[in-house]
């Protein structure tokens, strides 16, 4: 088993995904509160001062709802949908009035994880949105999502959201300190672990589940997502949310709770999922203006520079990049072979006259490319 007892000096990061559970947002499960908020919007204004970006993914909305419908027993699929719906408006206007900078809701089911156009969408809205220093706050569209739709937890769908923001961190804020060696609720000598370098078989089984007798309870889903996020390049922090010594602690770098390290860097990750695991369905020829900007200045690759257009692709395809007989990168097109075709050479604001819709006005964005 790979980890440590120590607590680490420091971390780093950029930009962060923030998972926040629903005991913090409605902590007695009728209606918001912002009694465990206010450390945490202060830790994000702070971040934000020191140009860092944040996106929230917020759980809450049916307990941000419940009290507007009371109900004996048990709510039905139908009622705890109609409380989403009340939830998601009260849950928005309760982060609104904790920021002073404008604030925009996400509402995503799997099916627009799985679709590749509407995936395309959604992380070009998370970067135009970021651009605009504006918080995007993400939450499952409970009031709609059938059960094959839907994520089944947010801890997840934070791990999703992190893969299609491009973040280097994600953080879950939920009401314990962290992974524990054993379920800390029953061993008083229960020790917690700062550092895992590898979820491995032993870590999982910390979370419970069958044949496990050191459950913690809760961790299963957290550990789950902090996996998939390691797998990408991501770190992981699991927080106690409660605390408002954990956001002092995460504002001076300090690691408050668990720290999941993952195998690679966010960039490594990237570059090695783009040259390995994507076959190329294109090829670009670019003309040397386009080379020296993408070497030169990491930029992206705009229409105007594109001399020629092989093969046939979709948009999100993996295209190669070359100058010359030089292969230069691999990237993502945002547009399909025909569209690409028909915008090849035309400045950026010609776009949308060729096409006859408003569209993208870069081929490939920087974030989507590595050079080889």
């Amino acid at each position: 088993m790979s980890h440590s007892i120590e607590q680490p000096n420091s971390f780093t990061w950029q930009r962060a995904v923030i998972k926040v559970g629903s005991a913090l947002i409605a902590p007695d499960g009728q209606g918001c509160r912002t009694e465990h908020l206010l450390a945490l919007a202060q830790f994000i204004n702070a971040s934000r001062r020191q140009g860092k970006e944040v996106v929230l993914v917020s759980s809450g909305a049916v307990a941000a709802g419940r009290n507007a419908m009371p109900i004996d027993g048990k709510p039905t699929l139908a009622q705890k949908q109609a409380m989403a719906a009340v939830g998601q408006t009260r849950m928005m206007a309760n982060w609104a009035r904790l920021f002073d900078f404008p604030t925009a809701q996400i509402l995503l089911t799997h099916g627009d994880i799985r679709d590749r156009d509407r995936y395309l969408n959604i992380k070009s809205t998370l970067r135009e949105l970021l651009a605009h220093q504006i918080i995007p706050i993400v939450n499952e569209n409970d009031s709609v999502a059938t059960e094959e739709l839907k994520f089944g937890d947010n801890d997840n769908l934070g791990a999703l959201v992190a893969l299609v923001a491009e973040a280097d961190t994600l953080m879950i804020c939920t009401d314990v300190d962290g992974l524990y060696d054993a379920d800390p609720r029953k061993n008083p000598g229960a020790q917690l672990l700062t550092s895992v370098s590898d979820i491995s078989r032993d870590i999982m089984a910390l979370a419970g589940g069958s044949g496990s007798t050191v459950g913690t309870g809760g961790m299963l889903t957290k550990l789950q997502a902090a996996k998939k996020a390691s797998a990408n390049g991501i770190q992981t922090l699991i927080v106690n949310g409660h605390k408002t010594s954990s956001y002092a602690a995460l504002g001076q770098g300090q690691v408050p709770g668990t720290l999941f390290h993952p195998a690679l860097s966010r960039s490594k990750a990237k570059k090695q999922w783009l040259r390995h695991s994507l076959k190329a369905k294109g090829k670009l020829q670019i003309d040397s203006g386009a080379r020296q900007a993408l070497v030169t200045r990491g930029a992206s690759l705009l229409p105007v520079g594109i001399l020629s257009v092989e093969g046939h692709f979709a948009a999100g395809d993996a295209l190669e990049i070359w100058h010359d007989s030089e292969l230069l990168a691999i990237g993502l097109s945002l547009f399909d072979a025909d569209d690409l075709t028909s915008i090849k050479g035309a400045q950026s604001q010609q776009v949308e006259a060729l096409l006859g819709y408003a569209s993208h006005d870069v081929a490939i964005h920087r974030d989507d490319l590595v050079l080889l």
